[in-house]
């Protein structure tokens, strides 16, 4: 289940992505539009930035800004550095691999197999889903509504 704090990272991120190059945003502005708590973005928006997908300068003018183009950033990879691993359960995951304590034969264990399908087919969706992507697909989506 995705959590309430990798749910306000994408929030946040696709606020960024939606700004003309060289634009900053103050995280209270994005706290504001994408209804988050303020100091809980603020956590959220220093991880994004540990991990080199946010910039930020101080200042009187200062914000925060993507550190990489919105068409190089993936939904997955903002959700791993917010939760960590796709996978249900850690003896399906690729990156964060653990065998379960109580598993007797991995190769042929059922439920591992169907989490691993789990796996793969979010990693699928989630590491094909830019920002870029998804703030266009908003866009349609909104002017498709207006349209009508």
């Amino acid at each position: 289940m995705l959590s309430q704090k990798a749910k306000y990272a994408l929030k946040a991120m696709l606020a960024l992505a939606e700004q003309k190059s060289g634009e900053l945003l103050q995280a209270g502005d994005i706290a504001e539009g994408q209804n988050v708590p303020r100091k809980f973005l603020e956590l959220i928006l220093l991880d994004l930035r540990r991990q080199g997908l946010v910039q930020s300068q101080r200042g009187k003018h200062g914000g925060y800004a993507l550190a990489k183009p919105a068409d190089a950033i993936t939904f997955g990879e903002i959700i791993r550095i917010m939760d960590g691993p796709l996978a249900p359960i850690p003896c399906a995951s690729l990156t964060g691999y653990r065998r379960c304590v109580d598993c007797v034969d991995e190769k042929g264990c059922a439920i591992r197999r169907a989490m691993r399908e789990v796996r793969d087919a979010a990693a699928a969706i989630l590491d094909g889903l830019t920002l870029e992507e998804a703030c266009g697909a908003s866009a349609s989506r909104a002017q498709a509504v207006l349209t009508d």
